[in-house]
């Protein structure tokens, strides 16, 4: 290991800088120094395209990022650009393809990664090992020289207790072999995931939840399960291989095999400089207090505590938290970057607080009590959260109070789908759904951070502190990086923490996240909007086995008899059992129970004693709600799976109603349809062809259902609105944030059909 040069040499960068990873939070911040602190550079940012925008789009939008605030300010907006223009610019490339490099470089500041802990195997080892790779193989191609600084994490050194030594990592594992095996990793699981039996089970699980939509919704819930398989096999992957390997996960495991790349590739013939950050925070003062872009490795941990999502974790308390704001971690790099080490010899720097200022586990969680105590989130459905005291019982207690809890919810959530659907049941099943949120977050967070808040392992920073000596006393309140500087609870609570609930706010904001409709939407005067209504249900309290009981007791001369009552009732099982896998086998099924009836005699029926018996079961909400569209200049349309005959005493107030027709035969009824029905998805497609042919606004138009069969078509509509809905329904709307109302039934007159 070489000695830093000596500190007149520090702090001081000229040249051509290639920087990978500009666009990420580290490669910002080490862009903004390079323009700001270091005048006697130019800079190429690799950086590829992103959707329609190019690279050079990409980096041209950096300067009006919260990054550069300060500088545009200080030098003016027109100068800024300028300057920027003048000096920064774009080569169109990725880590795994980089294309022909600039021949000239004199500096290479190697940023970018996989910014996620936990990535499929495959991902994650094309990107840090495999984008590795190919830049040290496009930087040989260039037969430059230039000085590699190659940013990496302090916690490649694995799963291990003691210190970590600033120097080569001591393993012999064949990264190689385990990046080819990555690679074959993808195709193991899709060829397993397509297996027949697999597949059967995604289509069985599929049909159980969506059948009532149709079968275009099971499939693509059996390809969306299916695709949730592969992913979570391959995340599985890389967790376990590099566990095996004695590492926490597939993240640490790619960047310690990428710094194998780094030596082997660069730092045997040329200067490599590995630079070890622990966990990076948000600036401690530049280019501003709490600057920082995204949400980094421990703010999901801190804002899930902050909202009462966490009773406990499965911390050591007396462990270090290692954190280190962005802004010392970009001065460590420059800095190494200013004294490079000789060809052949690569240097390790560790920027981590562990070892010269340690805030241990304990500190950061009554930091953060105290913080949301004081200042607490919002919560639209608890008011504010309530903050949990921890009692840091060990993984194995965590791990079985988790379990039981996900049972329990599990349970619960069977208990209340075969519930019917009231307003008391959705509360329930928000909550629930609330409750199970929360379980997922902290399963998620206590596997993803277990390995950081337990950890034994204490970074060393003797060759950093020995380097950071070096820089000029007059320069080193700009480019020091001394952890020793951090007051933590100044820092957590002045800075970091408002910074992260400040960001909180903002992408809650961008989010567009609209709070659950109560009131009935305004409705706009326009002629190209359509409401739909499904009939069975959402205007009518019936289904169309109650619509033949009203029919047969309508019908003076055919009352039902005993035998055919107790006929029909043991037929519902078998008739539920159908509408539960298919809705259209169900209306085929039970209409056929009309067969051999008049279809004269069925109308008579119906405009007598089966429209009064109709009326009591009406909403008259949903006729209000239909007069009001009308009024409006909407297009009604009323839309029912029986047969139009049966729809005929609410048709008049309706500009269109789209029903079933029975197949007769010298005016005798067959039992059978004139067509299939128009049911579940087929409601959508009619929907979608008919706005079109028409000239209407679908995703401004409206839609009323009851029944998780209608979620297809109310997709459809811009305003969609669940009426005495399902418990499917009722979930999907909760989730959806759709309106959901309560159309009591009766008191609606023969008057009370006529249109206005």
């Amino acid at each position: 290991m070489t000695s830093p040069a000596q500190p007149a040499a520090v702090g001081h960068l000229s040249g051509h800088v290639l920087l990978t990873g500009g666009t990420g939070f580290v490669g910002q911040a080490l862009l903004e120094r390079l323009l700001v602190s270091h005048p006697d550079t130019r800079i190429t940012v690799l950086v590829r395209g992103k959707g329609s925008m190019s690279g050079a789009d990409r980096i041209t939008k950096l300067l009006a990022k919260p990054v550069f605030g300060p500088w545009r300010e200080r030098v003016g907006r027109e100068e800024a650009a300028r300057i920027f223009a003048e000096r920064v610019t774009a080569h169109e490339g990725s880590l795994t393809e980089p294309g022909a490099l600039p021949a000239d470089l004199d500096l290479v500041i190697h940023s970018a990664s996989t910014v996620s802990f936990d990535p499929p195997i495959d991902e994650a080892f094309a990107t840090n090992v495999g984008g590795a790779m190919a830049l040290y193989a496009a930087l040989a191609e260039t037969g430059a020289d230039p000085h590699v600084v190659h940013v990496s994490t302090c916690y490649v050194g694995g799963i291990r207790k003691g210190v970590l030594p600033e120097a080569r990592l001591p393993h012999e594992v064949d990264w190689g072999a385990e990046a080819d095996a990555a690679a074959r990793a993808r195709d193991r699981a899709e060829l397993a995931s397509r297996e027949p039996a697999q597949l059967k089970r995604l289509m069985a699980e599929a049909r159980s939840s969506r059948g009532k939509q149709g079968p275009q919704a099971v499939a693509q819930a059996t390809e969306a399960a299916r695709l949730d398989l592969v992913k979570g096999r391959l995340v599985e992957a890389g967790r376990t291989r590099a566990q095996s390997l004695g590492w926490t996960d597939v993240y640490t495991l790619t960047k310690a095999f990428a710094e194998r790349v780094a030596e082997e590739s660069w730092g045997a013939r040329h200067r490599l400089s590995i630079v070890r950050p622990s966990v990076i925070e948000s600036a401690l003062a530049h280019p501003f207090p709490g600057w920082i872009d995204g949400f980094k490795v421990a703010d999901p941990l801190i804002l899930a505590f902050g909202r009462g999502q966490l009773p406990d974790f499965p911390g050591v308390p007396d462990s270090v938290l290692d954190v280190i704001p962005v802004d010392l971690v970009v001065n460590a790099v420059l800095a190494a970057a200013a004294t490079p080490p000789a060809p052949g010899a690569p240097r390790y720097l560790h920027s981590a607080s562990g070892a010269s200022n340690p805030l241990p586990f304990h500190t950061m969680y009554e930091n953060v009590r105290a913080y949301f105590t004081e200042n607490p989130i919002p919560d639209d459905v608890r008011g504010t959260a309530r903050m949990p005291t921890w009692q840091f019982p060990g993984d194995r207690r965590i791990e079985q109070a988790l379990r039981r809890a996900e049972r329990g919810a599990d349970i619960t959530d069977r208990v209340l789908q075969r519930l019917p659907s009231t307003a008391r049941t959705r509360d329930w099943q928000r909550d629930l759904d609330r409750r199970r949120g929360d379980l997922a977050v902290m399963r998620s967070l206590s596997e993803l951070y277990r390995a950081y808040v337990g950890t034994e392992l204490i970074f060393d920073d003797t060759e950093a502190r020995r380097l950071g000596a070096a820089i000029p006393p007059e320069l080193a309140g700009e480019l020091g990086f001394d952890p020793a500087r951090i007051d933590w609870n100044d820092y957590l609570q002045r800075v970091h923490f408002p910074a992260i609930t400040g960001l909180m706010r903002v992408f809650s904001r961008r989010s567009g996240e609209k709070p659950a409709a109560t009131e009935p939407p305004a409705l706009p005067e326009r002629q190209d909007l359509v409401a739909v209504f499904d009939l069975e249900g959402t205007v009518v309290d019936s289904n169309i086995v109650l619509q033949y009981l009203w029919v047969k007791h309508a019908d003076a001369g055919t009352v039902p008899t005993l035998a055919e009552t107790a006929a029909l009732l043991a037929g519902l099982p078998a008739y539920l059992a159908a509408e539960r896998r298919d809705r259209g086998e169900f209306v085929r099924t039970f209409l056929r129970r009309y067969a051999g009836m008049r279809a004269d005699r069925l109308e008579a029926v119906v405009r007598g004693g089966y429209t009064d018996t109709l009326l009591a079961h009406t909403s008259a909400a949903a006729l209000e709600r239909v007069r009001e569209h009308r009024a409006a200049g909407h297009r009604t349309v009323l839309l029912t799976g029986s047969i139009g005959t049966l729809a005929a005493p609410v048709a008049a107030l309706f500009d269109e109603v789209v029903a079933s027709e029975m197949h007769e035969t010298d005016g005798v009824l067959t039992g059978y349809l004139a067509r299939p029905p128009l049911v579940d998805e087929a409601r959508a497609a009619w929907l979608t062809r008919y706005a079109a042919k028409e000239g209407f606004d679908l995703t401004r138009s409206y839609g009323y259902g009851d029944s998780a069969a209608d979620l297809p078509w109310l997709a459809l509509v811009g305003t969609a609105t669940a009426v005495n809905p399902d418990a499917r329904l009722a979930r999907e709307a909760l989730r959806r944030r759709w309106r959901i109302v309560e159309w009591r039934r009766g008191g609606v007159t023969r008057a009370a059909l006529q249109p206005a």
